[in-house]
């Protein structure tokens, strides 16, 4: 793998701190060393530096396109940088998308779990800061629907199952109008 290098100027980094409020500074901060790390990433991607001429030049620079990014700081604002031919791709944001994919599994493990859409959507708010709507989560669950439905009605005569499975109901029955006694109802499965 390798080894991305880049510096940061001390004057930028202490404009940085005296221009944002206490709570900012983090995120100014984090937002100038992730454009950096990108801008590098890109330099590295093209082969040559900006409105540098070399024989090796893979593409072009193309300008940037802005792109929120999540993280436990807060939300980001990003000047994700382009090339001509469209190939490149920061790493930044593979992390991210492992993380999604983690969330979107967690949401729905806890859907399957019983937790109603506005409760998934509430700890998705306290876990992220980043409030996610009722209908997302019913949108996801659906996906999952015919999966479930297939999994529920399999034929279970199809593998063989090595256990035996009991169940207790408990029927209260009245002898007398003053007392009430519960008996057990035993069922069981092969």
């Amino acid at each position: 793998m390798t080894q991305v290098h880049f510096t940061l100027k001390s004057e930028e980094i202490q404009s940085i701190i005296e221009y944002s409020v206490k709570d900012d500074v983090s995120k100014n901060i984090l937002t100038t060393v992730f454009n950096q790390l990108m801008e590098n990433q890109r330099t590295e991607y093209i082969q040559a530096k900006e409105y540098e001429r070399t024989e090796n030049r893979q593409s072009q620079r193309n300008g940037y396109y802005e792109r929120s990014f999540t993280t436990r700081v807060g939300t980001l604002e990003l000047k994700v940088p382009r090339t001509r031919d469209g190939h490149f791709s920061p790493t930044v944001f593979e992390r991210y998308q492992r993380n999604e994919k983690a969330l979107m599994a967690s949401m729905l493990e806890m859907y399957v779990s019983g937790v109603s859409t506005r409760k998934v959507s509430k700890i998705v708010e306290e876990l992220c800061g980043k409030s996610v709507s009722k209908s997302f989560v019913s949108s996801l669950t659906e996906q999952l629907e015919p999966m479930v439905n297939e999994w529920q009605n399999r034929l279970l005569s199809e593998k063989n199952y090595p256990y035996l499975m009991t169940d207790v109901l408990y029927i209260k029955s009245t002898r007398r109008k003053s007392s009430t006694l519960k008996k057990l109802s035993y069922s069981d499965w092969e």
